[in-house]
């Protein structure tokens, strides 16, 4: 391994925020036994759990080779963790917390196998029915990163206040969210929509980036290192959202103490399954009247594509136990009874194309309509752009949004200046 080309990758790494996988932890790894398959995994509370399971059942079997997990090392951010191990030679044989960015990462330095080469993925994709969720995570024409879990973006709307407004659903087209706007303005109630998640970089993947998925039927933002979306599909969705902010209905400044979703500011905001949790500790009374809607299009799509906050699975090329390592895999991977303890201890929907038709969900979607309700979205839940140069892109969004928002660029001048300037970004 080249040392020096990693430290030039880790140098400008800061953490993905994924908010269901990054934040410092101080477990050390427990000492592995001499022939023993290493994983990491993200640090968090509800994952750990999930792991620790899988790993104590998988242990008890004498045949198989032990494996023995610990939470990613206290980094600035997991990303950064990892590509320290792997310049130093202590990288794991598994990490789980891999987003389809920095999987391109790790690709482009031969760092991760292709697992559709090895014996059984094809089944295992059939059994889990993957078949529609697998092509947007395909990396250079390879398979490096099984999806773990995918937790759609869609809107939370608010109900109760809604029906004030005559709406007993929440709005699906620009122009319905347009009207709503205009009678909650006229009777100065607040705030309509909180239609950006915030300033970061990252925030982008929570309110720009799923309206682009769900105007394009899903096609993908940037595509062979081009910017794709200086099109007239990206400048419909950006001239929305300046509509919005011109007309007041939205503002940039919420911060990330307020919750205007719950505090009655706005009608709606951009939510994630984690924030179910939440809501039921924090705000009971608030999350009886959610009801969840789809991304906004121009037409009103039934069921429109949006961004799915994912993470997956990777075996490193330098594992000493690849069989060893697919086999603990196909092992989790393979019982959908692993699936329902995925979901039922940290909320997130695993993976799978079929949560909704398989019996075996069926009892927990049943007691839990508001995640049934989000799930229903997997199948068109897509994942970040694959580029090695995620943050330097959105950044280059959040500057676009800025210029629009503060009224210094027309929508169409925001969105080609920006495209311009990922290409840019991209240009090898």
């Amino acid at each position: 391994m080249n040392v020096e080309i990693l430290t030039r990758w880790t140098a400008p790494l800061v953490c993905a925020l994924f908010l269901t996988g990054c934040g410092p932890d101080e477990k050390s790894a427990a000492p592995a036994p001499a022939k023993a398959i290493t994983l990491w995994v993200a640090p968090n509370e509800n994952e750990e759990a999930f792991w620790n399971n899988m790993v104590t059942e998988w242990n008890r079997d004498p045949a198989h080779t032990p494996v023995v997990f610990s939470p990613i090392p206290a980094a600035g951010s997991s990303e950064e963790a990892i590509m320290n191990a792997l310049a130093s030679g202590t990288e794991p044989d598994i990490s789980s917390n891999i987003f389809t960015g920095f999987a391109s990462q790790l690709g482009e330095l031969g760092q991760v196998e292709d697992l559709a080469t090895l014996p059984g993925f094809a089944a295992l994709v059939t059994s889990r029915a993957m078949e529609n969720i697998l092509p947007a995570w395909k990396i250079n024409g390879q398979q490096t990163v099984l999806p773990l879990y995918i937790n759609p973006v869609v809107w939370w709307w608010r109900g109760d206040l809604l029906r004030q407004y005559g709406y007993e659903s929440p709005p699906k087209t620009y122009d319905e969210l347009y009207r709503l706007a205009e009678r909650r303005a006229a009777d100065k109630g607040g705030y309509t929509i909180q239609m950006t998640y915030g300033k970061n970089w990252w925030e982008r993947w929570f309110d720009l980036i799923p309206l682009f998925y769900a105007a394009g039927e899903g096609k993908p933002y940037i595509e062979n290192n081009q910017a794709r979306f200086d099109n007239p599909t990206g400048k419909a969705v950006v001239t929305f959202m300046a509509t919005v902010f011109h007309n007041k209905w939205s503002s940039y400044d919420f911060t990330s103490a307020d919750d205007p979703l719950a505090s009655g500011q706005v009608l709606a905001s951009t939510r994630g399954p984690w924030d179910i949790a939440r809501y039921r500790t924090q705000y009971p009374d608030v999350l009886k009247h959610i009801l969840i809607g789809p991304m906004l299009t121009q037409q009103g799509k039934a069921h429109p594509y949006t961004f799915g906050d994912s993470k997956g699975v990777v075996i490193f090329k330098s594992s000493p136990h690849k069989e060893e390592a697919w086999a603990f895999i196909q092992w989790v991977y393979g019982n959908v009874q692993h699936d329902l303890s995925w979901l039922e201890l940290t909320g997130m929907p695993p993976a799978r194309g079929d949560l909704l038709n398989n019996p075996v969900f069926v009892d927990y979607f049943t007691k839990n309509p508001l995640e049934k309700a989000i799930a229903s979205y997997v199948d068109v839940a897509l994942p970040p752009a694959v580029t090695t140069k995620t943050s330097d892109v959105q950044r280059s969004m959040t500057q676009m949004l800025e210029q629009v928002i503060f009224k210094k660029s027309t929508p169409e001048e925001a969105v080609n200046l920006s495209a311009a300037d990922v290409n840019a970004i991209l240009k090898p």
